[in-house]
C-alpha cells in the first residue's frame, strides 16, 4: 500500500529542517541588541557569520541547534556586539607591536622605571628600548614623568626612546651617542633641546610640528619581516581581550601605501586577521599629495576589499586622515594652537574636487574649530560646483568645533569621528585654556542635531587602545588623572555611550547596516564582558576585559573560565619582545 505525502507535509518538513542550521549559539546571556535602550535578549543564533535569530534560550536552542553546531552557554554574562574602534592606527601599531614597552595602565612611575630596567636587560645589544605613547603623568601615583637622569641611571649602556602624547619625548645618553645627535641636529618645527655647552640634553619637543619626535622614532630598531606578521597577529589578539571586533585605520606619518600595509594584506589574504579594518590612504610628501590620490584613484576602490574578500574584512575606504600638509592642524597643548599655512585652501580644494568626482570617501583630522572653518569654506566651494550628494566625509577629533561649524557639517552631510584624548590631555588643556565650561568635544550637541559621530582612541602613540578607559570618559567626563574636564551634566549614558563605539563607528565605515547591532541579519560579532556594563560603578568600567570575543561568528579570544577557547598563536617574536614578559594593557 502506498504512502501519498502532501506537498504541505514535505514544506514543514523542509523548513523545520531549515531552522535547524545555526553553526553557532550563545545562549544564557544577558544579550544587549542595542537595538534600543533597554533591551535584553537570552541567546542567539548565527549562521555563515550572520546573526539568524535573538530570542529566549529555549527557543533559540530548540529551533536552531542541530549536532553540529557550537553552543556557549553565557553563564548569565553581559554580551555586547564586538567594538568598533573608529580612529585607530592599527596597521602602523601591528608593524610595530612587538618591539614596543608599552606603560598603558601601569599605576605608578615607579614600576614604569622598573619595567624599564628590567626590558633592557633582556634588550640584545644594538636594539632600542621604546615606549611610544598610551602613558601620561596622571595616570601615575607620583603625578609626575620621569627626568632624563632618571632615565640614564636605569638605563645607562643601552638606547632609550620615550614618546609622551603629541608634544615630547626622552632619549637616554646612550640613545643621543648612538643617533649622532648634537648642537647641529636641527627639525624644522621641532626642539631638540641643548644644556649651557651646546650638548643635547635628551628632551626634544614638538613646537610647530612633531618632526623631530617622529624622524627620531623612524630611526630605532624595526622588526623585520617575519617579526612584523607575528606582531600584527599579537596585537589584533590583543584588541580582541578587550572585545574590539573592528578597526578603522585613520593612517599616519609615516604609513606609506602600499608597503606598510603588505603585512596586514598578507594576513587578510590568510583569513588570520581577528578584527575588520577598514583603511584610509593618507598622503606622505608635501606637494605631491594631488598627484598620490590621482595615483591611488586609479588603482583602489573604496569600499571594496581590493580582491580580499575575507569572512573578517580588510578593505579600502577612502582618503585621510591627513590629506595635504599644509591642512595638519597639529594639537599640542603644551604649545599654543598653530595657524594653519595661508596656502591651505589652495592645496586643499583640488584634492577635495578630485575625491568627490570620483565619489571617494574622505575624513579630515581637525582639533580646532579656527581650522575647520576654513576647511569648511573649501568643501562649501566644493560642493556648490560638484555636490557631495550623500558621499560619506567626516572630521576627526573636532574637540573644539562651534555650533555654527557644526550647523554646516550637518548641512553638508558629514559626520565626526571623536576620540577621548583629553582623557589623557585634559590637564594641559585646562593649563592653556582654562576649565572647559561645556563638553569637548561637544558630543552631545553633535548628537542632538542628527550627526553621525563615531567613536575611537587615536591610540597609540597618543592614547591607549583600552576602549572601556575611553567609556569611561564619556560615562563621567573625567580624565586619567580623575578631573573632572567635563560638567557632569554633559555626559553620555551608557547606551549612548555603547551606540558610539558600536553602530556609530560602523557608520565611518559605511557599514552601519551590517554591523554594531546583535539583531537579525547582521554580523555575528560580539563580545561577552567580564562584568555587566550595564550595572557595575562607573569608576569599575575601566577594569572590563572580554571574556570571550566571537568574529563572523567564531571565537578570536577566550579567558577566564572560556580560556579552552582561545584560538592558538604562534610565540611572540623575537624572544626578547617585551610583549613576551609584559604583554600590552597592564591590568
Amino acid at each position: 500500500m502506498y504512502k501519498y505525502i502532501s506537498i504541505s507535509m514535505l514544506l514543514i518538513g523542509f523548513f523545520t529542517s531549515a531552522q535547524h542550521n545555526a553553526d553557532f549559539i550563545l545562549y544564557n546571556g544577558k544579550v544587549a541588541t542595542m537595538e534600543k535602550p533597554g533591551e535584553f535578549v537570552e541567546a542567539i543564533a548565527s549562521k555563515d557569520g550572520i546573526i539568524l535569530a535573538t530570542g529566549t534560550s529555549e527557543s533559540i536552542l530548540s529551533n536552531y541547534k542541530n549536532d553540529s553546531t557550537r553552543v556557549i552557554d553565557a553563564s548569565g554574562k553581559t554580551v555586547i556586539p564586538g567594538l568598533n574602534d573608529s580612529h585607530i592606527h592599527i596597521i602602523r601599531e601591528g608593524l610595530n607591536f612587538n618591539s614596543e614597552l608599552r606603560w598603558d595602565g601601569v599605576k605608578t612611575l615607579k614600576r614604569a622605571m622598573e619595567m624599564l630596567k628590567e626590558q633592557a636587560e633582556r634588550t640584545p645589544e644594538g636594539k632600542w628600548i621604546k615606549v611610544v605613547g598610551g602613558w601620561n603623568e596622571y595616570q601615575f601615583k607620583e603625578k609626575r614623568q620621569p627626568t632624563i637622569a632618571e632615565i640614564n641611571a636605569a638605563v645607562p649602556n643601552k638606547p632609550v626612546y620615550i614618546t609622551y602624547l603629541y608634544g615630547k619625548a626622552f632619549i637616554n645618553k646612550k640613545g643621543i651617542e648612538v643617533l649622532g645627535y648634537d648642537r647641529n641636529t636641527y627639525y624644522e618645527g621641532s626642539l631638540v633641546e641643548l644644556d649651557k655647552d651646546s650638548v643635547p640634553t635628551g628632551l626634544i619637543f614638538a613646537k610647530e610640528t612633531p618632526r623631530a619626535i617622529y624622524s627620531t622614532l623612524g630611526l630605532t630598531t624595526k622588526l623585520d619581516q617575519e617579526e612584523r606578521l607575528n606582531s600584527t597577529l599579537h596585537f589584533y589578539r590583543e584588541l580582541n581581550r578587550f572585545g574590539i571586533t573592528s578597526a578603522v585605520d585613520a593612517a599616519g606619518g609615516g604609513q606609506n601605501y602600499p608597503a606598510d600595509y603588505e603585512v596586514a594584506l598578507q594576513l587578510a589574504q590568510e583569513n588570520k586577521l581577528t578584527v575588520r579594518t577598514s583603511y584610509y590612504l593618507f598622503a606622505q610628501q608635501k606637494d605631491r599629495e594631488l598627484q598620490d590620490y590621482q595615483e591611488w584613484i586609479l588603482c583602489t576602490h573604496p569600499n571594496k576589499n581590493d580582491q580580499m574578500l575575507m569572512a573578517n574584512g580588510f578593505s579600502m575606504e577612502g582618503a585621510g586622515e591627513n590629506i595635504v600638509a599644509t591642512a595638519a592642524d597639529f594639537e599640542n597643548f603644551l604649545e599654543p594652537r598653530t595657524i594653519l599655512s595661508e596656502q591651505m585652501e589652495e592645496d586643499l580644494e583640488p584634492v577635495i574636487k578630485l575625491l568627490v568626482k570620483n565619489r571617494w570617501p574622505f575624513r579630515l583630522h581637525a582639533t580646532y574649530g579656527e581650522s575647520i572653518d576654513r576647511m569648511l569654506n573649501v568643501f562649501e566651494k566644493v560642493n556648490a560646483e560638484t555636490p557631495f550628494n550623500g558621499l560619506r566625509w567626516f572630521f576627526d577629533h573636532a574637540e573644539t568645533i562651534s555650533d555654527s561649524e557644526l550647523k554646516r557639517v550637518q548641512k553638508l552631510g558629514g559626520g565626526i569621528a571623536v576620540q577621548f584624548r583629553m582623557y589623557f590631555q585634559g590637564e594641559l588643556y585646562t593649563k592653556r585654556y582654562g576649565k572647559p565650561k561645556q563638553q569637548i568635544p561637544p558630543i552631545k550637541k553633535m548628537l542632538e542635531m542628527g550627526i553621525p559621530v563615531g567613536m575611537g582612541t587615536d591610540a597609540t602613540r597618543i592614547s591607549t587602545y583600552n576602549p572601556w578607559m575611553a567609556m569611561h570618559w564619556l560615562i563621567t567626563g573625567k580624565t586619567i588623572g580623575d578631573m573632572q574636564f567635563w560638567p557632569k551634566d554633559q555626559v553620555l549614558d551608557r547606551f549612548t555611550a555603547l551606540q558610539l563605539y558600536t553602530s556609530g563607528s560602523a557608520w565611518c565605515s559605511g557599514e552601519e547596516n551590517v554591523k554594531g547591532k546583535l539583531i537579525k541579519g547582521m554580523y555575528a560579532d560580539m563580545t561577552l564582558l567580564s562584568d555587566d556594563y550595564f550595572s557595575i560603578k562607573d569608576d569599575d568600567i575601566k577594569g572590563i576585559t572580554s571574556l570571550l570575543t566571537v568574529l563572523n561568528g567564531k571565537i578570536v579570544f577566550g579567558s577566564g573560565s572560556y580560556e579552552g577557547y582561545n584560538p592558538p598563536l604562534p610565540p611572540v617574536i623575537p624572544e626578547w619582545s617585551p610583549v613576551n614578559y609584559y604583554g600590552g594593557y597592564q591590568n
